[in-house]
């Protein structure tokens, strides 16, 4: 048994109080921001502001302690032991008060060609030109103002509710991001004819398994959840009442296998079909570009 460490009042509501991502930075991690909130990048289900998280697979939330103790694996007294500093004698910022008036959701400024879009997905994540040209001409994909790649999400009436932006610049520093007040569930898909439904974690992974195995694909549903939660797949089996196959193209790591054991328990119970495939390497787009050296280097 622990030795009882007593905390006054004011250190409870501190370390409760510690604003997330300056903790998960002082830790050497390096949170990935998705519109107004951040992902830690060892578990991309989760998203954090301020004090506040949520596991947007398990669908349960909180403030810093309990974040702590869930990510870090700490009992509460070494939680709170941790955000007070005086673990490993460092400090974190305190989490400013937050406005809750959210910003309507509105799509990125388009620009006026797409050049840059194309370049990007065909020369450097050898998408084929076809299958970008298609979600293109159903406007799920365009180049806004800043050049970056603009995945859109729409709900069932076809309007936008969400939206993924991805940088294509090749140097520095890699940007990606879900639009300030996207609603989660409408993410980036494209649904077909038959009963089939295809799950991924990003958009390019999605555009990637395409190019892979292109036979038949415009007949199959697609999902890009734009991290690990069960949400958007949901919402296409509520739209599509057909589907009862899905398979799961989840990355292959840690956080993708974790989320495909959680999605499976879920979708076995209410009575579908379920299919893991796993890409060989980290993702599908890695597949398709170890392929395209591979042909590189045959000719």
């Amino acid at each position: 048994m622990s030795k009882f460490i007593y905390f006054t009042p004011e250190e409870k509501a501190r370390a409760q109080n510690t604003d997330l991502v300056s903790l998960l930075r002082a830790q050497g991690e390096r949170p990935v921001r998705s519109g107004r909130e951040f992902r830690p990048p060892n578990d991309p289900s989760i998203t954090v502001r301020g004090n506040k998280w949520f596991d947007h697979s398990a669908r349960v939330g909180g403030y810093a302690v309990s974040f702590v103790q869930r990510y870090y694996r700490l009992p509460y007294q070494e939680a709170v032991l941790l955000l007070l500093g005086r673990k490993n004698r460092k400090t974190y910022e305190q989490a400013k008060p937050v406005n809750e008036v959210s910003k309507a959701f509105a799509l990125p400024e388009p620009y006026g060609t797409m050049r840059r879009m194309y370049a990007y997905l065909m020369r450097q994540r050898h998408i084929d030109r076809e299958v970008i040209s298609v979600f293109v001409h159903e406007k799920l994909l365009y180049e806004d103002k800043h050049h970056n790649c603009v995945f859109v999400g729409l709900d069932d009436s076809g309007e936008a509710k969400h939206a993924h932006i991805r940088s294509t610049n090749s140097e520095g520093r890699v940007f990606r991001m879900n639009i300030e007040s996207s609603v989660s569930e409408h993410c980036f898909h494209k649904d077909g004819t038959d009963k089939s439904l295809y799950v991924f974690e990003a958009p390019i992974d999605l555009l990637s398994h395409i190019t892979l195995y292109p036979y038949g694909w415009q007949e199959h549903s697609y999902v890009a959840c734009c991290g690990t939660s069960i949400q958007p797949v949901l919402e296409r089996l509520r739209q599509n009442p057909k589907l009862d196959m899905v398979y799961l193209c989840l990355d292959n790591d840690d956080a993708g296998k974790d989320a495909c054991d959680r999605m499976t328990d879920t979708l076995e119970d209410m009575g579908l079909d379920v299919e893991r495939l796993c890409p060989v390497r980290k993702d599908w787009n890695d597949d398709l570009c170890a392929k395209f050296e591979r042909k590189e280097k045959d000719t």
